[in-house]
């Protein structure tokens, strides 16, 4: 409780690793886990850190080049000056980057690129800000890379990159359509008339080499699991590329690369991940044995997203998914997967659901933005149920079709 309170609250600017580093060291000290455990633990958690800290690096390199910058005119562009094409379009986007370049450039890089374009074209930022938060969740359901929850369920799940895809694709884009008719009722009123400015003439200069790389990582991921490689190989290759060009260009510095990655929330991570083992090894692990369902019927699938999302706002989907994986993955690749759905799409019941949210939040509030908490709840408890429940039908029909 005490690594998750300071991860929420961050006292006096302290990094989330600052509680969580010497925690994992009180649970080793004190043989609250073995020492095999702690290092089975880590080499779990080590390719996903690896992963992470490579497309924490691409993402901002990409951002370097100018491709957020892009995003933004297209966005201007795009909505001619409509506020409901903006939302549209915002959709569209914070989908796309969250698949491809994981929740953390959608929540770091595209929220203040929202931001500015909706305070240049005069539309009311709150439809437009709370989609880049909740699509940081939800549409990070297609892809093993997509999330850091995915990347767990992915290793757990034994299934191959493309299969990964194939089964989610179908909840994805059902999960993306709920949200977004979610959105157009809940802030219809927000929505309602003309921006100020069209933006009709401004051009899009689409950074290519960035796209490029992108686009080879993302073919280097499926490279990579046919060989039976980790993702965390193609993350780094695409990140080197781009990092090299920038060094030899002088748009950025070696120091500015190893900012990128985030190191102290790389020992969080790591840190997170051996405390909880701690505690599924003294007792919850039983607990939530005796609850979490052994089948793939439509009923245990919706009980087991229900169950991970409940989870996921009591103790942050981080830990939630470490603790339910080892026991659905008894269950086959089913269980894995509705356990992702609830915990990717539960948090945006709660600023504490995510690190992603908690993060978001920041961020609006450096731009003099205030999120209330009932509105965030209210929101979240009327898209929550609404997204999850089609998402698992959707599953489970995409598991009847393709199998496992």
């Amino acid at each position: 409780m005490a690594v998750l309170a300071c991860a929420v609250i961050r006292p006096f600017g302290l990094p989330e690793a600052a509680v969580a580093v010497p925690a994992a060291g009180i649970v080793l000290a004190t043989g609250a886990i073995p020492l095999d455990h702690a290092r089975d633990e880590a080499e779990l958690l080590g390719p996903v850190v690896g992963f992470l800290a490579a497309v924490l690096v691409l993402a901002k390199l990409c951002d370097d080049e100018g491709l957020f910058h892009a995003c933004g005119a297209w966005l201007a562009r795009t909505s001619k000056g409509r506020p409901k094409r903006l939302l549209t379009a915002t959709f569209f986007l914070a989908s796309v980057i969250t698949a491809v370049l994981s929740l953390d450039a959608t929540v770091v890089l595209l929220t203040p690129v929202v931001f500015a374009t909706v305070a240049r074209l005069g539309a009311r930022p709150k439809p437009h800000v709370y989609a880049c938060a909740h699509l940081s969740n939800t549409a990070s359901l297609l892809l093993p890379v997509s999330n850091l929850t995915n990347l767990l369920a992915f290793a757990a799940s034994g299934l191959s990159f493309t299969r990964f895809a194939l089964l989610m694709g179908p909840a994805w884009v059902v999960a993306i359509a709920a949200e977004y008719v979610v959105f157009r009722l809940f802030f219809a009123a927000d929505l309602e008339g003309e921006t100020l400015d069209p933006a009709d003439g401004e051009p899009v200069e689409l950074p290519v080499f960035a796209l490029v790389t992108v686009a080879c990582t993302l073919a280097g991921f499926v490279l990579a699991s046919l060989l039976g490689l980790e993702p965390a190989w193609a993350a780094f290759a695409g990140a080197l590329v781009l990092a090299v060009r920038a060094l030899l260009r002088g748009h950025t510095t070696p120091l500015a690369v190893v900012r990128a990655a985030q190191i102290p929330f790389l020992a969080f991570v790591l840190a997170l991940g051996i405390v909880v083992r701690a505690v599924v090894d003294n007792g919850l692990s039983d607990t939530l044995g005796d609850v979490v369902p052994d089948s793939t019927t439509l009923p245990a699938l919706l009980g087991i997203a229900a169950l991970a999302a409940l989870l996921a706002n009591l103790i942050n989907n981080l830990p939630a998914v470490l603790v339910l994986l080892p026991l659905a993955a008894a269950s086959g690749p089913g269980p894995v997967l509705a356990v992702l759905l609830g915990v990717n799409i539960g948090p945006n019941l709660t600023y504490a659901g995510s690190l992603a949210t908690l993060l978001w939040r920041r961020i609006v509030h450096q731009h003099d933005h205030e999120v209330g908490l009932g509105e965030f709840t209210r929101l979240g408890v009327i898209s929550v149920p609404a997204t999850l429940i089609p998402a698992v039908v959707a599953l489970w029909a995409s598991l009847a079709v393709f199998g496992v």
